[in-house]
Order: C-alpha cells, then sequence, then structure tokens
C-alpha cells in the first residue's frame, strides 16, 4: 500500500466522523425544548370558585401562561391537612370539570400528604385536601397529586422531534447541575405551545434559569 492509498483511506475515515459528527449535531440542535417551572396551583371547578369565594364570582385573568388559554387568576387558596397548611396558593384558570392541586413532593411532606406523582388530570390515588379561600372551605376529595414531568407539543413540533403523543423519553439538561430526566411523557395537542414542564423540586435540583432548554432522549 502506497502513500496515495493510505491518504484516501484515511480521508475517508474523516469523511465519514465529520459527517457522523455533523448528524449528531443537527438531531442534538432538532430536539432542543424550552424548560419552564411550574409552581404549586390549583385548579377548580366553577362550583369550588363560588364555595370559596362567594355566589357569581369567577376567575379573573391577571396574566396569561405559555400554554394557550391558560392564565394565572386574582384568586389564591390556602391548601390544609390535619398536619400542615400552605397559604397563598395561585389559582390557574379557565375553571375545569374537577379539582386539581398539583404540589411539589416537598409540597406534600410539608403537609403529611402521600401524594402520588401523576400526569396532570389523572387523578388516581390522589390525596385528600381542605381548600380556604375568602369566604368559605371545601374538601377537595382525592384532588392533590405531584404532576410528573412533561413536555407540551404541537403535532407539527412532535413531528419534527420525532416523538409522539404518550411517548416516554429522557430529556438531558445541562447548566451548573446538569442531570438527566428519566420518564418524561410527551404530550402532542394543537392546543399547545412548545415547552416541557417540571415542578420547583426539580428545577431547583438542575439549577434551572429563565430560558433554559433541554435536549429530548429518544
Amino acid at each position: 500500500m502506497n502513500e496515495n492509498e493510505i491518504r484516501e483511506i484515511v480521508e475517508r475515515v474523516f469523511e465519514k466522523r465529520r459527517a457522523a459528527d455533523g448528524a449528531a449535531k443537527d438531531e442534538a440542535a432538532g430536539s432542543k425544548i424550552l424548560i419552564e417551572a411550574s409552581a404549586r396551583h390549583v385548579h377548580l371547578t366553577k362550583e369550588a370558585v363560588e364555595n370559596l369565594f362567594g355566589s357569581g364570582e369567577k376567575l379573573n385573568c391577571v396574566r396569561e401562561l405559555s400554554q394557550p388559554g391558560q392564565f394565572l387568576s386574582d384568586k389564591r387558596v390556602k391548601i390544609i391537612s390535619p398536619k400542615g397548611i400552605i397559604e397563598n396558593v395561585a389559582v390557574l384558570g379557565p375553571e375545569r370539570p374537577s379539582v386539581q392541586v398539583e404540589l411539589s413532593l416537598t409540597d406534600c411532606r410539608a403537609l403529611g400528604i402521600d401524594a402520588p406523582v401523576n400526569m396532570s388530570g389523572d387523578m388516581s390515588g390522589a390525596a385528600d385536601v381542605f381548600i380556604s379561600g375568602e369566604k368559605g372551605v371545601i374538601f377537595a376529595r382525592e384532588s392533590a397529586i405531584a404532576a410528573k414531568a412533561h413536555i407540551h407539543l404541537r403535532p407539527r413540533d412532535a413531528e419534527a422531534h420525532g416523538v409522539s403523543n404518550n411517548q416516554h423519553v429522557k430529556v438531558k439538561v445541562g447548566g451548573r447541575r446538569p442531570l438527566t430526566f428519566d420518564d418524561v411523557v410527551i404530550r402532542v395537542s394543537e392546543d399547545y405551545a412548545p415547552a416541557m414542564h417540571i415542578d420547583f423540586d426539580e428545577a431547583n435540583a438542575c439549577c434551572l434559569e429563565k430560558g433554559m432548554e433541554g435536549t429530548i432522549i429518544k
């Protein structure tokens, strides 16, 4: 084997390596997703709003949230258990068909309740709490959960990322405390804006900063 043949082999090897590195970079860039932290909050029914704040009361928008149609309302509540109270909890709008309390696991320990880590809307095994408003108190049976980390995507976003509704993926996060979130659920709907949602325990674990992105790993 002469020198020219060796040079050609080496060049082909490097070309393949450069192509593989470029594909990997393109794949990583296409798999980036904005990460947002969700603070503890409550979703209420129309009936619950009136029981807590008075007849005829409704949820008024103070600030639009990143997900279309969702907003921070002008109402605040207390979450009460036999072992603790968490005050000044945000109520999100609009009203929903059922009452749902979304807490971090740290919140759950402070309240002394055993709440499951579920997808929003899945109330199987949810804990019981009391909710107190300005005009009343309600017993919210099987309402409290810790929300499972999930990613909102529109159908075109899911296609671009190569994922599908209810698929479970990993998300790698860099920054000051790099980590990888396992078992993150993909949720696909035309009503969504692309974002990954985690709670404050998870946000603190990765030192989340505004605008930080993660990489979806299938």
